[in-house]
């Protein structure tokens, strides 16, 4: 008989200091902006930390053989990429992987689309490197690459980079293989590598596609490819601070190495890398449970979205709702939201303003409580004067 989960309670986050439930603490505002869930752990990682727990030695720890095993097999069973051992790279997190991956990029340009994740408009600077962001289009109702856009920001010659979100937030799209194809080739031809941060490959909504990362494409584009995974996203871990890369190419994944000397810790969180095992190997029939529960929420916050006349995408992948209110004019869109009790995502943040980000990862009855806040927020941009 499968477990059972329950979806539709969460425990009390507003007692606990952080980001995204401090940020109102004391006001009427339910926070639904960071990405992170609001959901209970999977039990069987829970159980897992617990028993580790239980030792009482928390001293430096190298990732072990079972637990490279779980993620191997994990990433063979969820993608079909068969990764050795010897391709992973253990960090604290994706965003200074990223970073790393452009340090270590051949040119003084890094290329990549918005709206995207702030912290990839951030991450060139922050390593002395130049960013070129290239705007994505919606074509009927699906955000896709501006081809010419893309062409003509490799053209000058001094792209290092190609910084990949995929599946992209905040859009939800999930590349398909002709994108992730014609992204590869073009990358290739001009000398640059590809860091692909794939933190929330293990949300695939449709049905119809899984996951597929470009290393997969074909050898030579494994060769010049940093794809970045984590179990934060799909198990609601971020705070145990463990990621990994991998890097099938030993020059590459060599200079990679090279470049994390001195600037983080010899390996992850103790209690990061307990949680990783246990979810990739354990926590599967959570995860399945978890979309199933994520595609209810998605279909009722798009019905009750494009019930206010306002254009919304479906995303094929994350938890995450990319809503256009330009029509609504708004001079702060975060700030009128937040006024009318609900916290989102500005996208100004993530290179589109007069867009807001609604994270869906959370019970249904907040869902619902947070889209009729919405929906008020709405009529009253239309009724002002």
């Amino acid at each position: 008989m499968s477990p059972t989960y329950d979806f539709d309670s969460a425990p009390d986050r507003s007692t606990i200091p952080g980001e995204k439930w401090g940020r109102y603490a004391g006001r009427d505002v339910i926070p639904m902006w960071v990405a992170d869930m609001d959901f209970a752990v999977a039990p069987e990682i829970r159980e897992a930390l617990a028993r580790r727990l239980a030792h009482p030695v928390y001293g430096y720890t190298d990732p072990w053989p079972s637990l490279v095993e779980a993620v191997c097999a994990g990433i063979e069973r969820d993608h079909g990429w068969t990764v050795a051992p010897e391709w992973l790279v253990w960090l604290p997190g994706v965003i200074p992987g990223f970073h790393f991956g452009c340090a270590i990029a051949p040119g003084e340009v890094i290329v990549t689309h918005t709206p995207v994740y702030p912290p990839f408009l951030a991450a060139p600077a922050n390593v002395g490197k130049r960013l070129r962001a290239v705007d994505l289009v919606c074509a009927k109702g699906r955000w896709v690459h501006d081809e010419a856009a893309m062409v003509a920001a490799f053209a000058p010659g001094d792209v290092g980079a190609l910084l990949l979100c995929h599946p992209h937030n905040p859009t939800g799209r999930l590349w398909d293989e002709k994108e992730l194809a014609w992204l590869a080739e073009l990358a290739l031809a001009h000398g640059a590598i590809l860091v692909s941060d794939d933190i929330h490959a293990g949300l695939v909504l449709t049905r119809k596609r899984r996951h597929r990362p470009i290393a997969t494409l074909a050898p030579e584009v494994a060769a010049r490819t940093i794809t970045l995974f984590a179990p934060s996203k799909t198990w609601n871990v971020p705070a145990l601070q463990c990621a990994f890369a991998v890097i099938p190419d030993e020059a590459l994944r060599a200079r990679y190495r090279r470049a994390l000397r001195g600037r983080i810790p010899s390996s992850p969180n103790l209690f990061g890398l307990v949680a990783a095992e246990a979810a990739y190997r354990d926590g599967w029939a959570w995860r399945e449970a978890l979309l199933e529960y994520l595609r209810g929420n998605v279909a009722f916050a798009l019905e009750s979205i494009r019930a206010l006349d306002l254009p919304v995408a479906e995303p094929e992948a994350t938890y995450l709702s990319w809503i256009d209110v330009r029509k609504l004019g708004l001079e702060d869109a975060a700030a009128h939201f937040e006024a009318h009790g609900l916290g989102l995502s500005d996208g100004a943040a993530f290179g589109a303003p007069g867009f807001v980000r609604l994270n869906l990862g959370c019970p249904r009855s907040r869902l619902a409580e947070g889209l009729k806040r919405f929906a008020r927020a709405v009529e009253a941009a239309r009724q002002r004067p």
